[in-house]
């Protein structure tokens, strides 16, 4: 895991890369790798390279970025792992190539070198990075499938930025921080601000599950390589399928490194399970952490007997982390300036990855993902009965603004308590909608409450959320389990859950894996995705374990 940076100067009349302003934008970042740093720059000034090293594959400097092929014309920097990488390899390998490292890093400019990004679908893991070809000059950025690994661009005046920060980007003084309507509208109604949009209006994020190329012709169009949504189109109407191996699968190669792994330990099956599979496949010594709140000490909110339990089922070193109020307030500054894009959560991820990094740890394996891919959450039952029931009426012309107008004259007081119903003859015309009005902290109509009403009508022309979110679910996943599916692994998950535990963890020089978001594992589950029933799922995640574990979701 790391921070990476970049500038490329693609025409000829921008200004040639400024190498303290580079260091700026990469020393940003200083949290996302303490281990090592790394600054290229060509010679005549026009592209540059940055990288913040947190070492966890090759611990010597055989593994140290930028990196650049034996030929010269290669040069990449890379945050996060190819859990593959070692298979990968051994192909290479049996092909004649040569290796000088050990490094995941060097296999994959290596692929790079050899396929382009034809490659990327072979690459099993959480990835972002950017690859300079000296020969054609351009410059390749690239995410993994799910978007777990970050990463932003900003272009302007025939030059381009790139770096795992938003923050970090806008150490750089050229680059405009005026707000986005867009950005500004998603957070306020989701809570978080969705792809590719961000805070500012200057800055992208590389689309997940993409990759795009500049050279003297500007920025291309993001070129996906792997969509959630069509993994499960695909996959529906597959055969039988071991979930227990598929799972030891995931996990056994989420355990891959050159330092210790550790793991996230709540009272939910989702990481109790990860747990017992980290154990099955052969960790000797697993070291789980667990936050205990005094508030909720004999609470049913209290994680910590839950957890304890599992990790005696175990024989895991059980580490509970007690976080006080004071502590709570005390680090409220620290947490908002490690915050990279506004959010309404990501404390939660703030504290283990700070009790879990006082371990000395440098990994730890998170349940982040087990309700997307297992139908967890409530919603695989609410969204599909809202639409069924609501759906119909909310075709007919005016029936939402009628209904609002109605509910407002009428029964303002059950308005105000359920603000939501205002939606419920509108939104359900598609799934789209429906997934707003069950996701959203506030709904369009009442954006005007809370923001200046004509930057929202700017962010909602510019943002079009049904058009957003639909787009996630596109093609058509095929069954009601898959779509949901599909929405919340690329919405909710997406731009709030792996974006929070990106920043916390990296704010600790934390990496964070999440087994459970792993497009593999979601090509070998997708057949018994629209089957599931309610607690279905996470009861063959407890199952997986060959000591069973307790299903509290």
């Amino acid at each position: 895991m790391c921070g990476i940076a970049g500038m490329f100067a693609h025409r000829d009349t921008a200004l040639a890369v400024d190498p303290e302003r580079l260091i700026a934008v990469r020393d940003a970042m200083a949290a996302r790798g303490r281990d090592g740093v790394g600054l290229w720059i060509d010679a005549d000034a026009r592209v540059g390279l940055a990288h913040r090293r947190l070492s966890i594959i090759d611990l010597s400097d055989g593994g140290a970025q930028p990196m650049h092929d034996a030929a010269g014309r290669y040069s990449l920097i890379f945050n996060g792992e190819i859990y593959n990488y070692q298979a990968l390899r051994a192909e290479m390998e049996a092909q004649g190539h040569r290796f000088a490292s050990g490094s995941d890093t060097e296999v994959l400019l290596a692929l790079f070198a050899a396929h382009g990004p034809a490659m990327l679908p072979r690459l099993r893991g959480m990835f972002a990075f950017a690859i300079w070809d000296a020969v054609e000059r351009r410059m390749t950025l690239a995410r993994d499938p799910y978007g777990i690994k970050p990463l932003y661009y900003a272009d302007a005046q025939g030059r381009i930025a790139f770096a795992s920060q938003v923050k970090a980007l806008v150490a750089d003084p050229s680059i405009s921080r005026e707000p986005s309507p867009a950005g500004l509208t998603g957070f306020h109604l989701m809570g978080s601000v969705p792809e590719p949009f961000t805070i500012y209006c200057a800055i992208r994020a590389v689309p997940a599950g993409s990759w795009i190329t500049v050279d003297a012709k500007g920025v291309g169009e993001p070129v996906r390589y792997a969509s959630v949504a069509q993994a499960i189109a695909e996959g529906r109407n597959g055969g039988a399928v071991d979930v227990a191996e598929a799972l030891r699968d995931s996990v056994r190669h989420h355990m891959v490194a050159d330092v210790e792994v550790g793991a996230f330990l709540s009272a939910g099956v989702d990481s109790g399970a990860l747990v017992g599979l980290m154990r099955d496949c052969g960790a000797q010594r697993i070291r789980a952490c667990t936050l205990a709140f005094p508030e909720f000490a004999g609470t049913p909110a209290d994680e910590v007997p839950g957890a304890a339990s599992v990790a005696a089922l175990y024989g895991v070193e059980h580490h509970v982390r007690q976080v006080s109020a004071e502590e709570f307030r005390g680090d409220l500054p620290a947490i908002f300036a490690a915050m990279d894009q506004p959010t309404i959560d990501g404390i939660n991820s703030w504290f283990v990855s700070k009790a879990t990094r006082e371990l000395g740890l440098k990994v730890a394996l998170s349940g982040l993902g087990g309700d997307e891919l297992l139908a967890g959450y409530s919603t695989f039952r609410t969204i599909p009965q809202t639409r069924r029931v609501f759906g119909p009426v909310a075709h007919v012309p005016g029936a939402g603004s009628a209904s609002r107008g109605l509910l407002k004259l009428l029964a303002p007081g059950l308005l105000a308590r359920n603000p939501k119903l205002a939606g419920l003859l509108d939104l359900p015309r598609s799934w789209a909608g429906t997934y707003l009005l069950r996701r959203a902290v506030l709904l369009p109509f009442e954006l005007d409450g809370a923001m200046d009403p004509g930057m929202a009508a700017l962010g909602l022309a510019e943002l079009d959320p049904e058009g957003l979110i639909a787009a996630t679910m596109t093609p058509d996943p095929g069954s009601a389990n898959g779509r949901v599916a599909a929405l919340e692994s690329c919405n909710y998950m997406r731009n709030q859950l792996l974006r929070d535990s990106d920043w916390a963890g990296m704010a600790h020089s934390l990496e964070i894996r999440v087994p459970l978001v792993d497009f593999t594992l979601l090509q070998a589950l997708a057949p018994i995705l629209p089957g599931l029933t309610p607690g279905a799922g996470k009861a063959m995640l407890g199952n997986a374990p060959s000591a069973r574990c307790p299903t509290r979701s």
